[in-house]
């Protein structure tokens, strides 16, 4: 773990600043658990990992840490639920809260993703497979975790594509 004084809001929006190479892990933090996904090495396919309980912020700390080193993780992408009007909720500030205490924690880089939809469209996903009610309690985390992976992945490369640069809001 590293020790930083301060992180500047920036670090944590600039897509640009992603590796490209190496697998990145992702969270889908909710008020009581965690879903996590992870890409390939070549950023090119994302798989659901599963969920954690969200206990402590140590405990947390400690499995994130693990899973970062079990998969040779180089960055570290959350999810950032804006309201649907693109607000910022009580989840917003918690995200950009536990987005500063990884970046101060971890020696990988921390991005924040909006996820405005990413929960429905994980719903959407796991009912169009078939799965029942209680099969989809079990997996949304994980799959919305995927989704916001794929779509971090999938900015950042239309913006090194494109040439421009995108930071999403940080106020």
């Amino acid at each position: 773990m590293q020790d930083k004084e301060t992180t500047k809001l920036s670090e944590f929006t600039d897509v640009l600043r992603a590796p490209t190479k190496g697998r990145l892990l992702s969270l889908d933090i909710g008020k009581k658990r965690i879903g996590l996904a992870v890409s390939d090495e070549l950023q090119f396919s994302v798989r659901r990992v599963g969920v954690l309980e969200r206990k402590s912020w140590k405990k947390v700390l400690k499995k994130i840490t693990a899973y970062l080193e079990e998969f040779d993780a180089v960055g570290l992408v959350l999810g950032l639920p804006y309201n649907f009007d693109g607000s910022e909720s009580e989840m917003s500030k918690e995200a950009r809260r536990l987005a500063r205490n990884f970046s101060l924690s971890l020696d990988v880089p921390v991005f924040l993703q909006d996820e405005r939809v990413s929960t429905y469209e994980a719903r959407g996903n796991l009912w169009k497979r078939g799965l029942s009610e209680k099969e989809m309690r079990e997996k949304v985390d994980s799959e919305a975790a995927a989704i916001i992976l794929s779509d971090f992945i999938e900015a950042r490369n239309q913006m090194l594509n494109s040439g421009e640069r995108l930071v999403i809001s940080s106020e």
